[in-house]
């Protein structure tokens, strides 16, 4: 285990409903009435965010906000870990493990971009390692499991799709490294497969990619007592190991 990067909370709440994406009702202990809370992360969240399920929130700074505070984590279904929905927090985490050579898949790094623009998208990362070989990266974050599998995303994502297709054009056409990683925030899981059940197009996007030489990083990570930590890298499931069905 590596801490990587603090995440204070403030209050636990009880989660109560969801009106859209981007907004949910609470319950914080101890206070009367409820609350308004920002969720950053537009995924369906439906095994974390349900009636009754505990909540860590952090109170937001900006006076001129409508809603109060931001959703940090939830409760995991066998209520034995926290896990992270902050999406918000994604870029800073990713970057802490690239910058750290003992855990990061990339050494030798020079210069770390965040945000780099490639056609019509902005990809999260461009690392130029020491020897001056550039690598385009795009970063998901991953909080649904299922049997001890890791498996994103878990709703349909064209923007997704679109990401995996230029990390291939970047690979193929600019002779370039691409990589896609994927941060697990649910500690139990033994492997990562993408999600074919929700979004098979996806899946044989994912695949491709990795034929074509896009490689793949599943970082298992835990949220604990305000802290992420790294615990180790997880394998993919091959492609051979997906029922027709699209089972795992």
């Amino acid at each position: 285990m590596k801490p990587l990067f603090e995440i204070p909370w403030d209050k636990e709440a009880i989660f109560l409903e969801r009106p859209n994406r981007f907004l949910a009702i609470c319950n914080i202990e101890g206070q009367s009435g409820s609350v308004k809370v920002h969720v950053r992360d537009p995924g369906r969240l439906k095994e974390l965010l349900f009636p009754g399920n505990r909540l860590l929130l952090k109170k937001a700074t900006e006076k001129s906000r409508k809603t109060k505070w931001d959703l940090i984590s939830a409760l995991s279904q066998d209520g034995k870990s926290w896990v992270l929905v902050n999406s918000g927090f994604h870029s800073s985490i990713a970057n802490a493990i690239f910058e750290d050579e003992e855990i990061s898949p990339f050494k030798g790094i020079r210069e770390i971009k965040k945000e780099v623009k490639f056609e019509s998208s902005r990809l999260d990362f461009l690392l130029t390692l020491e020897s001056f070989e550039r690598i385009y990266i795009e970063v998901k974050g991953c909080t649904l499991e299922r049997s001890n599998i890791a498996l994103f995303p878990d709703a349909p994502t064209e923007r997704g799709r679109r990401h995996l297709k230029e990390l291939i054009k970047i690979r193929e056409e600019k002779g370039e490294r691409s990589a896609i990683c994927f941060l697990i925030f649910c500690p139990n899981v033994n492997y990562f497969s993408p999600n074919w059940n929700t979004d098979r197009e996806f899946s044989k996007t994912f695949y491709d990619a990795i034929k074509k030489g896009v490689e793949c990083h599943p970082f298992l990570l835990e949220y604990k007592k305000g802290m992420v930590n790294f615990l180790r890298e997880i394998p993919l499931l091959k492609e051979k190991s997906i029922k027709e069905d699209g089972n795992v």
